[in-house]
Formats: C-alpha cells, structure tokens, sequence
C-alpha cells in the first residue's frame, strides 16, 4: 500500500475507486465497504483508494461522543479526561489494518480548522475530483464530509438529479442494513473495551486490539516473585486502554525506538498474559494504573523497544490479594488459564 501525506503529489490513476471516512477501528463494518472498493477496482482493472483525516477530526473540533462521556464519569478508567476524545486506532495502526485488507492507495488529508471550512462541494472538487481524479465513490451510510458534515450521500444524489453531468464518477452508497445486520459500530466497540469484553471487541473489529508502546523500567517487582514483566507506556493519550484485569495477549517486538525498520512478519511472536491495573496487592505503592505483560519462556533485555502487544481473551478482574506469595500463587494459575486460551487462539494479523 502505498501511503500520500495529502494530495499534492498523489498521482494519476487509471481508475480510481474511492472512499473515505475515518475508519477508526477498521472493523468488519468498515471491511464491508472496502471488500466492495476492492470489488468494483478488479471490474473495471483499477485502483483502491481510501482516503482518512488525520489528526481525528473530533481531536480537532473537541466533539466528544456519548462513549467519551461514559469514559469521563469513570473514575477508574485511563480515558478519564474532560472533553477527551476515544479512539480504537493510532495512524499508524489504522494504516498498517488498510494495508492488511488490501488497499492500493491511502491518502492522510491533514485536518485543520481551516480544512473543516471547506464546503461539500469544495471538498468534491478538491479531493475527489482534482486531486484524486475519482471514476467511482463508495459512500457509507453514515459517512459525512464537507463544513458542518452537510456532504454525504443524499448530498450527491440531490446534485446528480439536478444537473446529470456534474460529477465525473459514479456514486454508490453501502446501505444501512448491510453494515446495521452485523451489529458494528465504533462506539460498540469502544464500549466493549471500557467494560473489558475483548473478546465481543476483537469479534467486532475483525482482528485482536492492540496496544502498542515503549518498555520502560518499573519498579521491578514482578521478577521477585518469578514474573518478570515488560512495563508499556503507551504515549497517544487518545487511545483507548482496555478495563482492568488480566489478559491473554501476543506480542511482537517492533525494534528500538530509534531502529523501526523491521517489520512484524519477520518477528517472532511472543506469548504472555498482560495485567492492565493499580496493583492493589502491592503495598506502599502509589495506585498508578500500569500496562505490564508477562512473556512466558522469555529472558532477554527489551527496555526502549517497541512492543505491540493483541489482546485476545480476559481472563480475570483485578483483585487484591495478601502479600506477594497470595499474588505469586495467583499468577501461576493465571498463567496456565492464559496458556489455555492462548493454545485455543491463532496469530494471523
């Protein structure tokens, strides 16, 4: 997949077949319109191409959603931030996800105040029409553009009736039904995370959510009672870190902070159990929520590399226990119950 930061030098294509959107989460809701993308540019031997704004629109217009709120009133969840934005995907997340479901082009318009200004019709000459020279558009039902969100399907049906020839492509909406009959939607799947249900999450995304941070130094606990753990920050405050608890998790070592240039496919695939919490049975210790995964049958020095880790199961809630021998006898039956789900769940993405 070839990746345009905007439209200034995106080139010319024999037949390009667009959509865009956001495509937070890049779920099975958003698969069904690019299996479509992907349809109509084999018919007629184009190219897919898939266009998303970045930073997040709602980062830059500070649009919370009813999700956010609920994520707001919990006092216990890492997204607790008046007026913060919820999101499933990272950039490079979301990219690595449209790369993985076979698009040709992704084009990141950059979203400002002022891009937001630009009308529907401004927006369709701009984008689709000069820059991107579209043959074919594929509109989700929901899918909006343009100042006040005025563009969207309706929009370009109403100014095809009225004058035929105004636009040099096709228009073609995924209906409503088809994406309402699965059940997807972002803010569902947003929910699921908040409650700690990966597993209606990943069935919803059509692949494991992820994490994906920086291992930093911790206090060094783990490894007095034989659990030595990788410590993740994850920077991108947007990002939604799933409800405490444990967690059977892959990972993959993405390289040093300043050496990415491996890729996941040559990385072998880690396995652990991940532990998302404030370690109530720690005591003396300020109840900071902590990212920390447990790699079984894994010794080496990771610290300032980058580590993606999938959630594919919860296998428990965060509990207190009494001293660390009541926690270290825990964990071993934590990791057999994780190794269980783990033998029972496949790598794929």
């Amino acid at each position: 997949m070839q990746i345009y930061q905007g439209i200034s030098d995106f080139p010319h294509l024999k037949h390009a077949v667009v959509t865009s959107g956001t495509f937070d989460g890049v779920h099975v809701g958003h698969q069904k319109i690019l299996e479509r993308l992907k349809t109509l540019a084999q018919l007629h031997q184009g190219q897919t191409v898939v266009i998303t704004f970045w930073p997040h629109p709602r980062l830059v217009l500070a649009q919370d959603t009813q999700i956010n709120n609920q994520l707001n009133n919990d006092p216990n969840n890492p997204n607790n931030n008046q007026n913060k934005v919820a999101l499933l995907n990272t950039l490079e997340e979301k990219s690595a996800l449209l790369a993985q479901n076979g698009v040709d082009y992704l084009v990141v318009l950059p979203f400002t105040q002022e891009f937001s200004e630009l009308s529907p019709d401004e927006f369709i000459q701009k984008i689709y029409i000069d820059a991107i020279q579209t043959k074919h558009l594929i509109i989700g039902y929901d899918h909006h553009f343009g100042k006040n969100r005025e563009g969207n399907f309706e929009f370009l049906q109403k100014n095809l009736q009225e004058n035929p020839t105004k636009y040099p492509f096709k228009i073609e909406e995924i209906p409503r039904q088809d994406i309402d009959n699965i059940g997807i939607s972002s803010t569902k799947i947003r929910k699921a995370l908040q409650e700690g249900n990966i597993k209606l999450a990943n069935e919803y995304l059509g692949h494991y959510y992820q994490l994906t941070g920086k291992v930093v130094s911790g206090d060094k606990i783990g490894r007095t009672i034989g659990f030595p753990t990788a410590n993740i920050v994850v920077n991108e405050t947007y990002k939604i870190i799933p409800a405490d608890g444990i967690y059977a998790a892959f990972a993959v070592l993405e390289g040093s902070k300043n050496n990415q240039n491996t890729t996941k496919k040559l990385q072998k695939v880690l396995q652990g159990m991940l532990y998302i919490g404030t370690r109530p049975s720690i005591a003396g210790i300020t109840p900071t929520r902590r990212i920390e995964l447990y790699i079984f049958d894994f010794d080496k020095d990771i610290y300032d590399e980058i580590l993606t880790i999938f959630l594919v199961e919860k296998t428990r809630e965060d509990a207190k226990f009494e001293g660390l021998e009541a926690l270290k006898a825990q964990l071993s039956k934590d990791m057999t119950d994780t190794k269980k789900v783990l033998a029972l769940s496949e790598f794929g993405n």
